[in-house]
């Protein structure tokens, strides 16, 4: 009796903390579920067949191609700039993407 104490401790304090973990890990949303309330927004308003279409291209689509538009180092590096005249570029260039 005196061992089977100490053991029902450890497995009760054991599981407690796998239940923080898991809640823990239940506040940080996925990829597929930020994209899945992106879609569900966007998809007010429809309803039926019409809503089921709309789910699936919005969830099977890809996002938009970071090389689609040039990243403000790219840009600056086609420009050739370099020391002040490069970090003020990149200054403004990052604060008008914003």
């Amino acid at each position: 009796m005196k061992q089977l104490l100490p053991l029902i401790a450890a497995m009760g304090l054991a599981l407690s903390m796998g239940m923080g973990v898991a809640h823990a890990a239940e506040g940080a949303k996925t990829a597929q579920q930020s994209k899945m309330a992106t879609c569900n927004t966007d998809a007010a308003g429809k309803k039926g067949d019409e809503r089921k279409a709309f789910m699936k291209d919005c969830l099977s689509a890809k996002p938009a191609a970071a090389a689609a538009k040039p990243s403000c180092e790219q840009t600056a590096a086609d420009k050739k700039l370099a020391g002040a005249a490069k970090t003020s570029f990149l200054k403004k260039c990052m604060t008008d993407a914003k």
